[in-house]
């Protein structure tokens, strides 16, 4: 088998990694973790508003070196989720298990940016949107990967971990072996946006924003919220696979979803964000709404990431990769804006009346873009991906 015909592989197995197994099973493991280190709701919150910072500054450094360099931010994104990884499962206290859960996040900050640079000249010009798309959903499958070993090894989520720190080393070496410029490809092109491009991304910015912060909801507290309303163990991680599987959903539903414009991808998909992040706080104790609540999040949050980057490259093909760094910088600070405020609520008000704002906020990321876009371009009729009217 050729290189080439295990790019796509692998470099879907990195996102898995980096995002499935280690960035967002940070909520996975959380209430073995605070059971275990005496971790609060408000630490917990702050540790996650940290690591959503640092996947900041990695996507920061993807922003300015994925054009030149993808290569080396492959080698620092495995070894930051690797390095990390193995911190968090040898941390003794609170303090080393943030510590090295910050520094675990910066991987996906670093993947991101990098692989939607290496997709470009590993794919002919004709497929790039559809592979962008297939890799992007492999968070969706790192989810479900997440959840399986959670399953057969919580309260042992030490170990759990000590895997993800070994997946994260393979699935890096993989990108790099298997990377080849494919015939036909685009060439590169880099350089940084120009005010233009802010000016033409503004709405689509508060949007991810927006996102991020409701999401954080379901990210940090989704299987908290079902432990709290007497859901058992099992039941609590089947959810967060639910999650993993409504994510790799994206996979079979990449074709429908490309033949929407992008405004209208992000508006459905991050309506099912909405949906599945009230319903999860409304009826957790129902387990077939919880469950049904997490496949939607899953799908609607993985494919709504999907439409920023189509989005992005509608907008400015040329800086796909930097606008797609920050296009996540700004969907992850709204993370971290959310964590933070969600740890305070759930302390003072309860996990149902913060999930219900979570919701309140990510509807209102739904509109913005849209609304934005249709400013800026008032005489601008919407135009299908197939080129129809």
């Amino acid at each position: 088998m050729k290189r080439s015909f295990l790019f796509v592989p692998a470099a879907t197995a990195l996102i898995a990694v980096t995002y499935g197994l280690v960035r967002l099973a940070y909520g996975l493991v959380l209430p073995d973790v605070q059971a275990d280190l005496a971790l609060g709701s408000t630490g917990a919150g702050w540790i996650s508003a940290g690591a959503s910072v640092m996947y900041c500054v990695g996507a920061v450094a993807g922003f300015l070196l994925a054009s030149r360099h993808p290569r080396s931010l492959v080698v620092l994104a495995a070894a930051t989720a690797g390095i990390g990884s193995a911190g968090v499962a040898a941390s003794g206290n609170s303090a080393v298990f943030g510590a090295a859960a910050v520094l675990a996040s910066a991987g996906a900050g670093l993947a991101s940016p990098a692989l939607v640079r290496l997709v470009v000249r590993n794919t002919r010009a004709d497929a790039v949107a559809r592979t962008q798309s297939i890799v992007n959903a492999g968070t969706g499958p790192g989810l479900v990967v997440a959840g399986v070993l959670a399953l057969v090894l919580l309260p042992e989520w030490r170990t759990a971990w000590v895997i993800s720190a070994v997946c994260a080393f393979l699935a890096g070496a993989a990108v790099l072996w298997s990377d080849r410029a494919a015939p036909g490809a685009p060439s590169e092109r880099p350089s940084l946006p120009s005010g233009d491009w802010w000016s033409r991304h503004r709405g689509l910015l508060l949007g991810a924003l927006l996102l991020g912060a409701g999401s954080a909801a379901v990210w940090n507290s989704g299987r908290a919220v079902l432990i709290a309303s007497g859901a058992d163990r099992t039941t609590s991680v089947l959810a967060w696979i639910a999650l993993g599987l409504g994510g790799a959903a994206v996979i079979v539903t990449e074709r429908w979803i490309g033949r929407r414009s992008p405004s209208r991808a992000w508006a459905v998909t991050a309506l099912g964000v909405v949906v599945g992040t009230l319903a999860l706080g409304v009826a957790p104790a129902v387990v077939p709404v919880a469950l049904v609540a997490c496949v939607l999040f899953g799908w609607g949050y993985t494919a709504a990431t999907g439409a920023l980057i189509a989005w992005t490259s509608e907008l400015d093909p040329e800086h796909a990769p930097s606008g797609t760094s920050m296009l996540f910088v700004t969907l992850v600070l709204g993370q971290a804006l959310g964590a933070a405020a969600a740890g305070v609520v759930v302390d003072t008000a309860g996990y149902g009346v913060m999930f219900v704002l979570a919701a309140a906020v990510t509807a209102a990321g739904v509109v913005v873009p849209t609304l934005a876009t249709r400013r800026a371009h008032p005489t601008r009729r919407a135009v299908r991906q197939d080129g129809l009217p």
